[in-house]
């Protein structure tokens, strides 16, 4: 497979997935499946919710194609396309109606578990400084986090796909830098390709959502490509991609957590939500979140050469964000 092959895979991916969102809308909205606003939305009015259905069914196809033009990328299609699929049937049934928490943490340990078979016995996630089996359990535990942190922060208009869309081409660009293979490249240009399908129909106002169905196998995948990062030796940029993400959601758990609250019940008190209750779109906290991702994108280059500055450096950045979002918009002077 040809650079080429994979950029015009990511194009058509997004095209399908821009066009089973526009199904999608139709279908969900005459059926009434609709997330109805309350004291813990960002949003005013009853939307369609499910366009995960079509974003992770262009995204899954895509990854099955690029399977089949590339060798290399079957060992990782034949475990990571039926997690992801699991994880979307789950979740779609948790967005018709609520499931409790066991059976999706079942799925999700099964899922992370078979992608986990995608890495060798060389492929260390932490770098050989943990014997083989504590490697492997403590990816678990970062891989399941992430899947759900990326859930928790599905929650104002543009947010989930813009994070997409960053991740997939940092991956993409880090694995060209570095001279990773055409299919790694592939497969990350389709995740990005497939949010920006997504994007047009997701900027506010929205006018349809993910749903489960779709931040949860997104975080799936996302996940396995940073994991694919750290275990080629990127550690230090698989860290900085998301890293705005894992601060945002990690640090209102632990806030949380300190007052004595169930941290499993919906809120808004992440970072982002903080700042839409502050004053701010959803537009304008997106192309925040955009930019510190345009700067994690280019630290994680730097990471390659100098991995301890350039993670220092991003931890930086995403503190200087996340003080700009928990701050209240200033009101134009009368």
């Amino acid at each position: 497979m040809t650079y080429g092959v994979a950029v015009l895979i990511a194009v058509l991916t997004g095209l399908a997935a821009a066009g089973g969102t526009a199904l999608m809308l139709r279908v969900l909205a005459r059926r009434r499946i609709l997330d109805h606003p309350n004291e813990r939305s960002s949003h005013e009015r009853a939307t369609p919710r499910g366009a995960g259905i079509a974003v992770t069914g262009a995204l899954l196809a895509a990854w099955v194609v690029i399977a089949a033009l590339a060798p290399a990328a079957r060992s990782t299609v034949v475990w990571i396309v039926p997690g992801a699929l699991l994880l979307a049937v789950v979740s779609w049934r948790d967005d018709l109606k609520s499931l409790p928490a066991l059976p999706r943490l079942v799925a999700q340990l099964v899922a992370v578990a078979a992608g986990l078979a995608t890495f060798g016995d060389d492929g260390l996630i932490f770098q050989g400084l943990l014997p083989l089996w504590a490697d492997r359990l403590m990816a678990a535990v970062a891989w399941l986090w992430f899947v759900n942190l990326f859930n928790f922060m599905d929650g104002i208009d543009g947010l989930a796909g813009t994070e997409t869309v960053a991740i997939g081409l940092g991956v993409a660009l880090l694995a060209l830098l570095v001279g990773g293979s055409p299919a790694l490249v592939a497969l990350a240009l389709a995740a990005a390709g497939a949010a920006l399908g997504f994007l047009p129909w997701n900027w506010h106002p929205a006018r349809i959502f993910l749903g489960d169905v779709g931040s949860v196998p997104l975080g799936f995948v996302l996940g396995w490509l940073l994991l694919s990062a750290a275990a080629a030796g990127q550690w230090a940029a698989a860290l900085i991609l998301p890293l705005y993400y894992l601060a945002d959601a990690t640090l209102t758990l632990l806030r949380r957590l300190l007052r004595g609250e169930r941290v499993w019940r919906a809120h808004r008190e992440h970072f982002y939500q903080r700042a839409v209750q502050g004053g701010r779109s959803h537009g304008e906290v997106v192309a925040l979140v955009a930019s510190a991702d345009a700067v994690l994108i280019a630290l994680a280059f730097g990471a390659s050469q100098w991995p301890w500055p350039m993670l220092a450096a991003a931890v930086v950045a995403v503190g200087l964000l996340l003080a700009v979002l928990a701050r209240p918009k200033a009101l134009p002077a009368r």
